[in-house]
């Protein structure tokens, strides 16, 4: 039980150390032949991902919150200080960019829109990422 306890407070550390070097944990799900990746970020609230997750397994939420998430690439970017929803709004700093050739390009746009809507706080980051399954 000992070895347990210190294997799984050592893979706690570890995570941590990987968070804090800028290493977000990520979850993967296919999609009506897309990969859909939601990258857990700590400032994300209960409410926030458990939205996410019904974007990452249902087309019609997809398609709501990045129309045209079907063509291409796509991103979604947020403010961290800001979120993604508040009082049950999507927040106006998250942008959703779809359309692009590459997913390089649909996050470095996702990002610039963000970044042009962001009030306060740390730089945007990427919340979500689709490609097309190969």
């Amino acid at each position: 039980m000992r070895m347990i306890c210190a294997a799984a407070g050592a893979a706690a550390v570890l995570a941590a150390g990987a968070v804090a070097a800028g290493e977000v944990p990520v979850e993967t799900k296919e999609l009506g032949g897309y990969s859909v990746t939601l990258h857990l970020h700590p400032f994300l609230t209960e409410e926030e991902l458990a939205t996410l997750r019904v974007v990452q397994t249902n087309t019609d939420a997809l398609a709501i919150f990045v129309p045209d998430a079907g063509k291409g690439h796509a991103a979604m970017a947020v403010a961290p200080a800001e979120g993604f929803l508040r009082a049950g709004q999507l927040v106006p700093s998250a942008i959703a960019i779809a359309g692009l050739t590459d997913a390089a390009a649909a996050a470095e746009a996702a990002l610039r829109g963000c970044e042009a809507l962001r009030k306060a706080g740390d730089p945007c980051v990427v919340l979500l990422e689709v490609a097309p399954l190969p």
